[in-house]
């Protein structure tokens, strides 16, 4: 299975970054008016906004050749927590989309949304 793409530093995050929790929660409205709740998971689902910064040429390279790997959100690879260092087996990208910014040289840019997945 594929990893998220660490950096030079070791890393896989920058600051600033965002970390979510979300429920899958499901609502079912009957004929009558009534609503019936129930949760589609056992717990949280995860998510992480990464957002990178004084990329070099080859960190780039590598967060794009990720991207191509996985073809988007399609694909599904092992990610860490920056926060607290926790593995999480089953995750995947929020988009299809990967905009890769060179601002000067030895220095790009670019942002990524990462979701665990249930399953």
């Amino acid at each position: 299975m594929a990893t998220f793409p660490k950096l030079k530093t070791s890393a896989v995050a920058q600051y600033p970054a965002t970390k979510a929790l979300r429920f899958q929660n499901q609502t079912l409205r009957f004929v009558d008016g009534v609503e019936q709740r129930y949760r589609d998971s056992a717990g949280p689902l995860h998510g992480w906004e990464i957002r990178l910064e004084e990329l070099d040429e080859g960190e780039m390279a590598e967060v794009e050749q990720f991207f191509l790997e996985n073809q988007g959100q399609f694909g599904s690879f092992a990610f860490t927590d920056p926060w607290d260092g926790r593995g999480y087996a089953n995750c995947s990208l929020a988009s299809d989309e990967l905009a890769l910014r060179a601002v000067a040289e030895m220095r790009g840019t670019t942002s990524l949304i990462v979701r665990e997945n249930r399953g």
